[in-house]
């Protein structure tokens, strides 16, 4: 029977990945493209939007489980990359394994490992920075921080700080993929979140971000100032998010905040 093609379009999620396979081979389709929903792509392919169900997302698991741990790891963690084409890669990974066995999976420089071990490594790089980086400002009892990174880390960044703030609640927004880690009271979820933007911090606070940054200050030997090796090791693009590289609004409380310019006066109620 000759299989047909076309675009598959899924949830987004790691089960709805493993439904795209199961489909695929129930229904004898080739997908050519494997896409989130709301992602829209001009072709001339049929479209097929794929229904998660933890059943099938379950058999597929542990048929790829049962024929090579080591591939399972694999697909789990290229899932939470920025690789372009992630899904189609991972997807094809598996047919291979199942046409092939596991052997070809012990040669990372395989054509169809590779890219997917390279994107896991970039990952693994922007855990361990982040693991250092984040920084938390509290808020009534609640601890949050805001983040901006290029892989899906939340999930693999979610053990850690769990571990580490047990008995804290705390948030951890991730702005580039529009989610947020909650911990509360020893429970944890991964949840939408399509914006958040934190509360001006209170005295307290404020006198602690201050704190923070003249410390940092304090300890820099200016007459060693390597540039080029601080980029290498704090690159750029974290600092947004870093108390230490803040301008002076962020460690205003709202009482301290310059009046708007212009602004109309509130009418008198006496």
């Amino acid at each position: 029977m000759t299989w047909s093609e076309c675009i598959y379009e899924y949830d987004g999620s790691f089960s709805g990945l493993l439904c795209c396979i199961f489909d695929s081979y129930t229904r004898k389709e080739r997908p050519v493209s494997i896409l989130e929903t709301g992602r829209e792509q001009i072709s001339l392919y049929a479209v097929h939007t794929v229904e998660t169900d933890k059943g099938h997302a379950k058999r597929i698991w542990n048929s790829v489980c049962a024929r090579s741990a080591a591939t399972a790891k694999l697909i789990r963690l290229a899932h939470l990359t920025c690789l372009p084409n992630r899904e189609l890669r991972i997807y094809r990974l598996v047919c291979r394994l199942y046409r092939e066995g596991p052997s070809f999976v012990r040669n990372p420089a395989d054509p169809d490992l590779y890219p997917l071990y390279s994107a896991v490594r970039h990952m693994d790089t922007e855990l361990e920075k982040l693991r250092g980086f984040v920084r938390f400002s509290e808020f009534e009892g609640l601890y949050a921080a805001e983040i901006a990174p290029k892989n899906r880390v939340l999930p693999a960044l979610r053990h850690h700080f769990c571990e580490r703030f047990a008995d804290q609640d705390f948030l951890i927004y991730d702005r580039t993929h529009k989610e947020a880690l909650v911990h509360c009271r020893g429970h944890w979820i991964i949840t939408p979140l399509d914006s958040y933007t934190m509360a001006r911090p209170s005295r307290a606070e404020a006198a602690f971000r201050r704190l923070w940054k003249t410390f940092y200050d304090a300890i820099a030997i200016r007459e060693r100032t390597n540039l080029r090796c601080q980029r290498s090791n704090l690159p750029l693009r974290y600092r947004s998010d870093m108390t230490e590289f803040q301008d002076e609004s962020y460690f205003q409380v709202e009482d301290e905040l310059p009046p708007v310019p212009n602004a109309p006066s509130l009418p008198r109620t006496d």
